[in-house]
């Protein structure tokens, strides 16, 4: 008897199922059955594509039974099952580096976190919510030995050679008082009709029912009935469908304990024969912002599996998308390199894309629904106008961003229609605090004026926007910038200006390579000064988030503004101190570095500068 340490990450996640999610316990057989089908599809496409195995005596089909006496419940597949490495890698370790972020995304409510189970791909873990021992016996096609994994979930698990007839996985669990309502019919069909009604394979009980004749008990005979519908639920005609078919079947493939926030199904026949069945979530995966995000669509061949793991099915953006892709046309062997240049997977993506996005117009209409929706996803969203060319101008119809003249999310069509008569662009502001960039003394003159700004603090808008250039042939506008201003000059703003070119000219004297410029503002009432960026520059918060990515930037030299018609700017006309002046000037800089959310170079001159201004000022 071997026996092997559990991965450490593997005791954590043990010691949370047996501590603390057990009030949604049932979820386990939902897992047990999911892997099941998984190893079934797996052997059903080697049958199909591959000649070892074309020979193999193969009977799809999920067995489940139990007992009530030793309370142990048994779920066995007939899949393409384990060997002894298999096991150790599987079922002693995580590969997956999902298991630090869901320890991370636990959030104590036992009823969301058991529903991160599923989606973090660790469900085989969940059996000792309800068993205190659980073995495993396997065998895999093609091979002739079987194995047997046993574990009472406290550190360390065995391995053993075993004896199974054929291919697949039998798992016994050794029921504890949680479990035990689970070794009785009634528990366990219920739980399958809940959770695995549409998984595509027949999933059999198996149970003894007393026999009487003539009111007396005869003794006890063996049962077996099928349990779920079995069908390829997305091959079902529409109509014949309600939204629990739909939902109940999301929550198989998504392990989401929540109903989705829509579903999109399609039936395409023609040139193209295929089925697409798409879900959006209610709340966003949580390995969404992840490189390693697990991606949610499965492809089907003629309702024979292919792949779950194929990122190329539907552009990244919508990574956040669940469901299936059926195609009548790809051969049954396709491979992955094949995958990525087929034309009949390119026009059914192509297809789908257009789809989905026709639905999200359809949702836009509903207010409420659109905005819950905004809150998971406007940001990949965003990210399509930088990466889908051919479908941007639907994307601009669809992306929401929030303004500085009404409450909650607008849109660019929304802001066009209440545009000035005389305004010459959209405009808008960005960086990474929403509450920051209301009060920006770059708004200062747009307020003044009445003209509406749009507030992006999404990190990616400072990146994907500004590619977009113009919506419905207005130019897109940055404030951030210093050519923006242009469209508010009047010919009082170039006097004013004039006035203070002494002024500006020793400030950039003092300042030196700090500033690539220093000139007069228009964008500024209250505010004595602000720091635009170059046109062609990164801005500040730009160039922040590359920093933070790990990535060099060249030196970016800001432009600092100043407002000639404020007092302070007054005072340094006719200022003679000359120690003063340059104090002024450097605390001018810096108060406008604070305010566009950059670091001080030198904090300790800074308090030193202002504690002298204090000082005389008092």
């Amino acid at each position: 008897m071997a026996k092997h340490q559990f991965q450490t990450e593997v005791n954590q996640l043990l010691h949370l199922m047996i501590h603390s999610l057990y009030s949604n316990k049932e979820i386990f057989l939902r897992e047990l059955v999911s892997n099941a089908s998984d190893a079934l599809d797996k052997l059903n496409y080697l049958k199909l594509t591959d000649d070892q195995f074309k020979d193999l005596k193969f009977d799809p089909r999920i067995e489940i039974s139990f007992d009530d006496n030793a309370k142990t419940l048994t779920i066995k597949d007939s899949g393409i099952g384990m060997n002894e490495n298999d096991l150790i890698e599987h079922l002693g370790t995580i590969a997956k580096s999902g298991t630090k972020s869901f320890v991370e995304n636990l959030t104590g409510d036992a009823k969301k976190d058991s529903n991160l189970i599923g989606q973090f791909g660790v469900g085989f873990y969940a059996s000792y919510m309800v068993a205190d021992k659980v073995e495993v016996i396997s065998r895999k096609a093609g091979e002739a030995k079987a194995y047997k994994w046993v574990s009472e979930g406290k550190g360390e698990y065995d391995v053993t050679e075993a004896e199974r007839d054929e291919q697949g996985t039998t798992i016994i669990l050794h029921l504890n008082d949680e479990g035990k309502e689970y070794a009785g019919r009634w528990s366990v069909k219920t739980v399958i009709e809940k959770y695995s009604n549409h998984i595509p394979y027949p999933i059999f009980m198996d149970y003894k029912e007393k026999e009487y004749e003539e009111g007396k008990e005869k003794g006890e005979v063996e049962k077996r009935d099928q349990i779920n519908s079995a069908k390829a639920l997305w091959k079902v005609s529409k109509s014949d469908l309600k939204d629990d078919d739909y939902n109940d079947f999301y929550k198989t493939i998504s392990h989401d304990s929540e109903d989705p926030m829509l579903h999109i199904h399609t039936q395409a026949e023609g040139t193209l024969e295929y089925t697409t069945l798409f879900y959006i979530p209610k709340k966003a995966p949580f390995d969404l912002y992840r490189v390693d995000y697990q991606p949610g669509v499965k492809l089907y061949v003629k309702r024979v599996f292919i792949t779950d793991d194929e990122k190329e099915l539907l552009p990244t953006y919508l990574r956040f998308v669940r469901g299936i892709i059926d195609s009548e046309d790809l051969p049954l062997n396709v491979s992955r390199e094949i995958l990525q240049q087929n034309r009949v997977l390119a026009n059914i993506k192509s297809a789908s894309v257009k789809k989905i996005l026709s639905e999200f117009k359809k949702l836009a209409k509903e207010s409420d629904k659109y905005a819950e929706f905004i809150e998971q996803y406007g940001r990949p969203l965003k990210e399509g106008l930088y990466q889908d060319h051919m479908n941007r101008d639907e994307l601009m119809e669809l992306v929401r961003f929030k303004s500085n003249k009404v409450e909650g999310w607008t849109s660019f069509a929304e802001y066009k229609s209440r545009m000035k008569e005389d305004q010459k662009a959209i405009y808008y502001i960005t960086g990474e605090n929403e509450a920051n960039l209301r009060n920006s003394p770059l708004l200062e003159a747009y307020k003044d004026k009445d003209i509406e700004v749009l507030i992006m603090a999404d990190d990616i808008d400072e990146i994907i926007i500004p590619s977009v250039t113009e919506y419905k042939e207005t130019p897109l506008k940055s404030v951030n910038r210093t050519d923006t201003a242009d469209d508010l000059k009047s010919e009082k703003d170039e006097e004013a200006a004039k006035a203070v070119e002494p002024v500006l000219k020793k400030m950039k004297e003092i300042l030196g390579e700090e500033v690539k410029e220093v000139k007069a503002s228009v964008r500024l009432s209250d505010s004595p000064s602000c720091l635009v960026a170059d046109e062609n520059d990164p801005t500040a918060h730009m160039a922040q988030m590359f920093k933070a990515m790990g990535q060099e930037m060249p030196k970016i030299t800001p432009i600092l503004e100043i407002n000639p018609k404020h007092p302070i700017v007054a005072k340094l006309n006719d200022m003679k101190d000359d120690a003063l002046f340059e104090d002024v000037t450097h605390l001018l800089f810096e108060q406008a570095m604070l305010l566009d959310g950059s670091e001080l170079k030198n904090p300790s001159g800074f308090a030193k500068r202002l504690n002298a201004i204090l000082e005389k000022a008092l």
